[in-house]
């Protein structure tokens, strides 16, 4: 398969999905239970409205202006996207309704994907 035909009908999508650091194991095993087992976790430090914290360390008071966050990436194929949305979005809400720093999702059209391994391009090698 070449390039201008995996391009032409190419539907999978990257998620985004910046989260609390502390909902990374419970996020991680709802959506294998979904059957998304497959993503790549990057420490992260945001800075939003909840900026400004003060914190103690040594016995020294010091603000900071950023938060730890994890970035969760995910690669999934158009029929796994709401079910992957809806599950990160139920998992890493704080309390029923929410709270300032839960995180956000961005989702992005992925135009090609290549497995390593053998070369695979297209949504088979999600």
């Amino acid at each position: 398969m070449d390039w201008n035909t995996c391009r032409e009908k190419l539907d999978v999508r990257f998620v985004l999905a910046v989260i609390q650091a502390t909902k990374l194991n419970a996020v991680r095993e709802a959506l294998e239970k979904i059957e998304v087992e497959r993503l790549t976790v990057c420490d992260a430090q945001g800075f939003a409205n909840e900026y400004g914290q003060t914190e103690h360390y040594r016995q020294q008071k010091y603000t900071t202006n950023l938060r730890r966050m994890i970035a969760l990436e995910v690669v999934v194929n158009d029929d796994f996207l709401d079910r992957t949305i809806d599950t990160i979005v139920g998992v890493a809400r704080t309390g029923a309704e929410g709270a300032l720093g839960d995180g956000r999702i961005f989702i992005l059209p992925a135009e090609e994907t290549v497995q390593v391994v053998d070369g695979a391009r297209g949504p088979g090698a999600v």
